[in-house]
């Protein structure tokens, strides 16, 4: 059983060293110099115990030879050399300890910086249905809570190693003139803690591994508990006792957990440090039978327990550094998982140019989809047709698959089965960030970028540098300028509430401030995703119209319920169950008098007031 055990821990060992490559690139490609510096210090480092045990045997044997001489300089020659280079050591052992805290500090912010760029690259360049994963969740969680930590903290484990092998190598080398079995005492008095940090720090992943989700749960609750977003409900509807108490009950679990593994730990250590003394014990008293047998001098004594004593500490250390590597290894495993996550939607290796004027328009050609993890298909053999230069609504009640249309058209996804074109030619063929450059979308819940108004503007199109005058000629299409100039500090106000003296909006204001960045990208394919849902029917009104200037000679998608803003459409299509069901202008589909007839009448019979919101839902 436990050979079985040692060979699974040998084995995983050997699995998680194939990632100290790849943790040393890293960490050389984040601190070059830094990393040289540190290795001639672990060097330095190394060497200077042996060095200092040595000269204290030489000191003892110094000071027993001059005692009762008197204090002259010629007494106390023997020890002068001897004290001064020990002096000398100890001093600069200090030195080279704080100029290793000074490395290994600019070092972790150094990592630290790398490692949350990685993760921050590979967060924007992984595909949209990872973030429909729950696993994702759980890569991404274990690769940024610890990877920057456990990257250094790994290479300091190697560090120790090689530094603490010197250290080792010196010390065995002046033991064994006093026989060759103390440096292997000196190894199996050590194996036990060895093997106690191995089972200790699997353990320790094993279980932090295992609470992920966990963890992540309770990062949700704190986030309802402390968020603005959910502050008005836990209020109205008492809800605040109730999350408190399912935190307070998993925080309870996972610390008993934690508690009873920290107990377990703490019996192994005792086990080992036991097993440890008892064998140091009977070096020492062997070596104390030595110098009263009058075989060995005071000097050798003391130069041997110092020797020894290290040496264990050494050892125990040297053994310790391999545990931790181990253990590092166990969790940055996660960060080069993470890191290793492949897109699937990429450019193609010789791109064709995206129109930079629509000619001919979008086609979905019999196209089939289904989301990852599902089996049952959103579209299928689906079919739709919009004109160059017109603006089609598409309408339906939800889930009919009409946001997945803007996934696909924003190349968030492909396709199963069948091809989205432009002019004829695959999205697949184009540059994914070319494709992107020609679209512009207005999300249902736009983002609300907590920075400045004109800022907010501008980040409609951060591949140019807008002018003022283009960041207030887009304000002032969207219908949000006079708005803006009322704010305090006007276009240089700070919004939201999440930092000092900054001003919020409300939900219409902050769809008008994403209307605005949609007017400032000059972009060919316009997509709107219910664009006046946080709007009254007044400001939808005037909204419309300005969308209209916007969308001229351009193509436009426009996902809606509300028949204000379909009617008004050039052409509308009527999804129902993943397919369009209906086609045609408004007038059209009234005469037709079918699913959107029927819709708009029903809700027209109970509509009073003079700027009807209708819904097909």
């Amino acid at each position: 059983m436990i050979s079985r055990r040692l060979q699974q821990v040998f084995q995983t060992g050997l699995a998680q060293a194939a990632y100290l490559p790849q943790t040393a690139q890293l960490i050389w490609q984040a601190s070059r110099g830094w990393m040289l510096a540190w290795v001639g210090l672990l060097v330095l480092q190394g060497l200077l115990p042996g060095l200092t045990v040595y000269l204290t045997g030489m000191l003892v044997d110094g000071l027993v030879q001059i005692t009762g001489a008197g204090f002259s300089r010629a007494s106390i020659q023997p020890i002068l050399v001897p004290g001064s280079l020990m002096v000398a050591a100890l001093v600069l052992t200090e030195l080279l300890k704080s100029a290793g805290e000074w490395v290994r500090t600019v070092q972790a912010e150094l990592v630290q910086d790398r490692v949350s760029s990685l993760v921050h690259q590979q967060s924007l360049a992984v595909d949209l249905g990872f973030y429909e994963s729950s696993e994702f969740y759980d890569h991404m969680d274990r690769a940024r809570t610890d990877a920057a930590g456990r990257s250094l903290a790994l290479l300091e484990s190697i560090g120790g190693l090689l530094q603490n092998g010197i250290t080792l190598l010196t010390l065995s080398a002046i033991l064994l003139p006093y026989g060759l079995w103390l440096p292997l005492v000196l190894l199996v008095s050590t194996i036990p803690a060895f093997f106690a940090m191995l089972h200790i720090n699997r353990q320790q992943h094993q279980w932090w591994h295992r609470t992920t989700i966990d963890r992540r749960w309770l990062q949700y609750y704190e986030l309802l508990l402390t968020q603005a977003m959910a502050a008005p409900e836990m209020r109205l509807f008492g809800l605040g006792s109730y999350f408190q108490t399912v935190y307070q009950t998993l925080r309870k679990r996972l610390r008993g957990e934690q508690f009873a593994l920290v107990k377990r730990q703490g019996i192994s250590r005792l086990a080992a440090t036991a097993i440890a003394l008892l064998i140091s014990g009977g070096a020492m008293l062997w070596m104390g039978r030595q110098v009263l047998l009058g075989a060995l001098t005071l000097g050798d004594l003391a130069l041997f327990y110092q020797a020894f004593n290290r040496g264990q500490g050494i050892m125990k250390a040297l053994l310790g550094n391999l545990g931790q590597a181990y253990s590092n290894s166990l969790f940055i495993r996660s960060l080069f998982e993470f890191l290793a996550l492949q897109p699937q939607v990429v450019s193609p290796a010789k791109p064709c140019s995206v129109p930079t004027r629509f000619c001919h328009g979008i086609e979905f050609r019999d196209v089939t989809f289904r989301y990852p993890g599902s089996d049952r298909p959103v579209l299928e053999h689906f079919n739709l047709s919009i004109p160059a230069g017109k603006t089609v609504a598409i309408v339906g009640d939800n889930g009919a698959g009409k946001s997945t249309l803007i996934k696909l058209l924003c190349r968030f996804y492909d396709p199963h089965a069948g091809a989205v074109e432009i002019d004829g030619v695959d999205l697949r063929a184009f540059a994914v960030e070319d494709l992107r450059r020609q679209i512009t979308v207005l999300f249902q819940n736009p983002v609300p970028y907590f920075v400045t108004a004109v800022q907010n503007i501008a980040l409609g199109d951060i591949s140019t540098t807008p002018s003022e005058a283009d960041i207030e000629a887009a304000a002032q299409c969207a219908g949000i300028h006079d708005t803006i100039l009322d704010l305090p500090n006007g276009y240089q106000t700070r919004l939201g509430k999440w930092f000092p003296n900054g001003t919020d909006l409300s939900g219409g204001q902050w769809q008008r401030l994403a209307l605005a960045r949609s007017f400032l990208r000059q972009a060919q394919l316009i997509i709107l995703d219910e664009p006046t849902s946080a709007m009254d029917p007044w400001a939808e009104h005037d909204w419309i119209e300005r969308f209209r200037a916007l969308a001229s000679d351009r193509t436009a998608v426009v996902v809606t319920h509300r028949f204000t803003l379909a009617m008004r459409a050039d052409l509308i299509h009527v999804m129902r169950a993943g397919r369009i069901v209906e086609s045609g202008t408004h007038s059209e589909l009234l005469a037709l008098n079918g699913l959107y007839a029927e819709s708009w009448h029903a809700q027209m019979s109970h509509e009073t007031a003079p700027l009807p919101v209708v819904s097909l839902a």
